[in-house]
């Protein structure tokens, strides 16, 4: 396996889906964007499962499971964005699952809070 492909593979991923997030977010697609966010955050951390581990990140979605097999260490703040997150990728993944969906302004200060994240992970690389 080439790790420094692998690497780049899931830090450009993870920046698709931020941009992408950021569209959906700002045309009032809120629960599809906060999906996006946080699939960013996982590519960005498997990114770093690559780079700690060796090998191919598992097929998990749980950032704090995934965060584990890593040498990361968050703070309070991010940790919480994290949990925000696994709450909004529920929805993408089971139907049925109706989250309530937060205003515009929560959306956009998730996504902000997204954005820091994915370039605090790129640094980390």
């Amino acid at each position: 396996m080439d790790i420094k492909k692998q690497i780049e593979y899931w830090i450009n991923s993870s920046e698709d889906d931020l941009e992408t997030a950021g569209l959906l977010i700002s045309n009032n697609k809120i629960l599809h964007g906060l999906f996006l966010c946080h699939l960013c955050i996982e590519k960005a951390i498997k990114a770093h499962v690559v780079k700690y581990t060796g090998n191919v990140p598992p097929k998990i979605h749980n950032l704090s499971f995934l965060i584990e097999k890593t040498d990361l260490t968050l703070s309070e703040s991010q940790l919480s964005l994290c949990d925000t997150l696994m709450f909004y990728q529920l929805e993408g993944r089971y139907p049925g699952f109706t989250p309530k969906i937060p205003s515009k302004i929560k959306s956009e200060n998730i996504l902000t809070q997204t954005k820091d994240l994915s370039q605090w992970l790129k640094a980390k690389l």
